[in-house]
């Protein structure tokens, strides 16, 4: 996918919303995408809502929007999002299937939010890919769908040009790891303090999160989890962590999966992640240097990660997204 380096001075997004959409997931992209922001405050991204024709659109809530821009809209875009309407799995217009045909053939990035995976798979654009949507809707979509490599359990995937999300919030995760692989993740995290959103869930994190506010007197790991934060340039074991948090392996392990949706070795894998690319994007400390401080162990280990997550290698992200690019 392209980064901010060869998009062009203002990346377009074209959010398609159909009959009954649903207004919360319309509103994420416009919100995340229309935050960003670069050098002297310069919008990132134009996003305009495009449906099946110009008029009104009525939404799941029975309220009406006014769509001014068609399918031909799409013609233009860089990317294109879906969204959900109600119910899930309602029928997608032949018109709507060859837009978005269209679209990917030219390269298009196409993103769906919670339920607009549906319009994706009417499409055909997620046979034989990983995608996600609300784990409500999962039986339903598997039923329909069974050449779709559907994982319900994750919060958002990437798949080559075509990225999806589960339900609500999620869909605010994925417009954010979008805009940290367009832009770098200083400027992610910035749209996510906007927000006030989480600055960063990898997509592989759970959807459903079983205690996700304390219960009774539970003890969190939040301490734990800053405790490690503070010390990621050290050698940080489940053991280690197990001690801080004053509990057992297995019950660390537990806890740690039931407040984050991840184990505690991934969670600590993405925050070394995370604050890597920080330093690559905001000094100009040697490789060698960034691997010490964020406690890779060493300059292949720190490439493989970069690799697996990003599709890239640090020297390649430094010179997309380092501050002499800013």
């Amino acid at each position: 996918m392209p980064t901010c380096a060869n998009i062009g001075p203002v990346h377009r997004v074209v959010v398609l919303g159909l009959e009954r959409v649903i207004p919360f997931d319309l509103a994420i992209p416009f919100q995340v995408f229309g935050d960003a922001r670069g050098a002297h405050g310069r919008p990132l991204y134009e996003v305009v809502l495009a449906g099946r024709r110009r008029g009104t659109l009525v939404t799941s809530a029975g309220f009406s929007i006014v769509v001014s821009k068609g399918l031909s809209r799409l013609a233009h875009a860089d990317t294109v999002v879906t969204v959900g309407s109600e119910p899930a799995g309602a029928g997608v217009d032949d018109d709507v299937r060859a837009a978005l045909r269209k679209a990917v053939r030219r390269g298009t990035r196409i993103l769906s939010v919670c339920p607009g995976a549906f319009v994706l798979a009417e499409a055909g654009l997620l046979d034989g890919r990983r995608a996600t949507t609300h784990w409500r809707h999962s039986a339903l979509f598997r039923e329909r769908y069974p050449r779709v490599e559907l994982d319900a359990a994750v919060l958002y995937t990437h798949d080559g040009q075509v990225l999806t999300s589960a339900g609500a919030a999620a869909g605010i995760d994925l417009c954010l790891h979008v805009v940290s692989l367009d832009y770098g993740a200083d400027v992610a995290n910035s749209v996510a303090r906007s927000t006030v959103s989480a600055p960063h869930r990898s997509g592989g994190q759970a959807q459903f999160i079983e205690a996700p506010l304390p219960v009774g007197t539970a003890r969190r790991l939040d301490a734990t989890r800053d405790w490690a934060l503070r010390h990621l340039d050290e050698a940080i074991s489940l053991d280690h962590l197990a001690r801080h948090a004053a509990v057992s392996r297995r019950t660390l392990v537990r806890r740690f999966a039931s407040e984050t949706g991840t184990t505690p070795l991934q969670w600590l894998i993405e925050q070394r992640l995370l604050l890597a690319r920080r330093l690559l994007e905001q000094t100009d400390l040697s490789i060698e240097d960034v691997v010490r401080r964020c406690g890779f162990g060493s300059p292949a280990t720190l490439r493989l990660h970069f690799r697996r997550s990003l599709g890239t290698n640090p020297h390649a992200y430094r010179d997309a997204f380092g501050r002499r690019h800013q």
